[in-house]
């Protein structure tokens, strides 16, 4: 015993304390030493990580904590004094190392919660990026349906199947509560109310043309926002607590106007303009985006290209049944002017075959009457006949003459 080096323990033993005390610094050091293996294979699978030799500085640290632990066990019975040299080594070092761990993270912690700040940046730009990709897409899907209704509004002709179609397409694409056309009447005093998306008021129905929402809009080649009680906007019926849509309205330029059904309008040389008023859905928070109000635009202007070549068509195609009635009527005239000639000539041929020749053969036995030996009455009634001959024959002349 006295040649030993051995250190006794610092409170008697106990059996059960010290053998927990053994469990627990074995467990301890057993997950000290898994923290640095975990840390190096997550490490190895991250394609970046800026901060490995901190890492390297943690993993020292916390292997030498799971050293302090696991020399521990030899320290709860009596040890050599190499077993506590050990023990002093192993935790000055972690002393160390953990000391300057410390004031590297007093240098990382502000990048990290900084890198944390930036990540959260991004995620906000992220969805704010994903938002506007989403009304991208949204733009680009209304656009695609304004081209297909430019198409469809295009592809005919007839000026009433352009209104509707752009009423019920509009209405579609855009999700319109209602919408509403308007006509300038024959006066030119009245807006009357010509094609409604929903049959709410009875077509016909008139406003004056001088009202100044409506001269705001017609002087405006823009869609204008409209209070939704005005009276072109008021389409729906009042009854019921609601809170309307937001409402727009855009001018309709009429190129060329001609008779188009409406109180049989006349051919006007001055520039008019029909009201297109959309509202969108009611009770509900939508409002108009300046996309929207642009096809709106876009579709107002295609609506009165279309028109006018509607107009034109129209005109053209009332030119060509003028020209067709005429040239029947001149036809049916020139029928009856050559019946008229056939009936002057058969006329003309039974006057010369019919009373010209016996005209002449009585003329001939007259003068002959005169030449022989007749008493003076024969004689007298036979140059009666003579001169009543010669004169039928003139008149027979000047009529066959003519």
């Amino acid at each position: 015993m006295e040649a030993c080096d051995c250190i006794e323990p610092q409170w008697p033993a106990d059996e059960l304390l010290m053998k927990y005390q053994y469990i627990s610094d074995f467990f301890i050091a057993l997950a000290y030493f898994s923290i640095p293996l975990e840390l190096i294979y997550f490490v190895k699978k991250s394609a970046v990580f800026p901060y490995r030799w901190v890492l390297v500085q943690f993993g020292a640290f916390i292997v030498l904590c799971g050293a302090t632990h696991l020399i521990n066990l030899w320290t709860f019975t009596m040890h050599s004094r190499t077993v506590a040299i050990v023990m002093t080594t192993a935790k000055v070092l972690t002393a160390v190392v953990s000391c300057a761990t410390a004031l590297m993270l007093v240098h990382i912690i502000p990048d990290l919660l900084s890198v944390k700040t930036r990540e959260l940046f991004l995620k906000n730009k992220a969805a704010e990026l994903d938002r506007e990709m989403g009304l991208i897409r949204t733009q680009e899907e209304t656009g695609r349906h304004v081209r297909m209704l430019t198409h469809e509004i295009r592809s005919t002709l007839d000026r009433h199947t352009i209104l509707k179609t752009t009423l019920v397409e509009l209405g579609r694409t855009l999700a319109l509560e209602k919408c509403a056309l308007w006509m300038p009447t024959r006066t030119g005093l009245e807006l009357q109310l010509f094609y409604t998306l929903r049959q709410q008021n009875p077509i016909g129905y008139t406003v004056p043309i001088h009202l100044p929402v409506i001269n705001q809009v017609f002087s405006n080649n823009r869609a204008v926002k409209i209070a939704p009680n005005c009276p072109v906007a008021r389409i729906r019926p009042l009854a019921g607590k609601y809170v309307p849509g937001e409402v727009v309205a855009v001018r309709v330029p009429l190129l060329h106007l001609s008779n188009f059904q409406i109180n049989d309008w006349p051919e006007l040389s001055t520039k008019r303009y029909a009201l297109m008023v959309l509202m969108l859905p009611s009770d509900s928070a939508r409002q108009w985006h300046v996309h929207e109000l642009e096809l709106v635009e876009v579709v107002a202007d295609q609506v009165a290209v279309a028109l006018s070549h509607a107009a034109i068509l129209e005109e053209s195609m009332r030119a060509r049944d003028l020209l067709i009635e005429q040239n029947v009527a001149l036809d049916l005239a020139r029928r009856e002017a050559e019946t008229a000639i056939r009936a002057r000539n058969d006329f003309l041929a039974v006057m010369n075959h019919e009373m010209r020749t016996p005209m002449h053969a009585i003329i001939a036995l007259s003068s002959l009457l005169q030449e022989t030996e007749l008493t003076p009455e024969q004689r007298l009634m036979v140059e009666t006949i003579l001169k009543s001959s010669n004169l039928l024959a003139t008149l027979i002349n000047d009529v066959l003459d003519l």
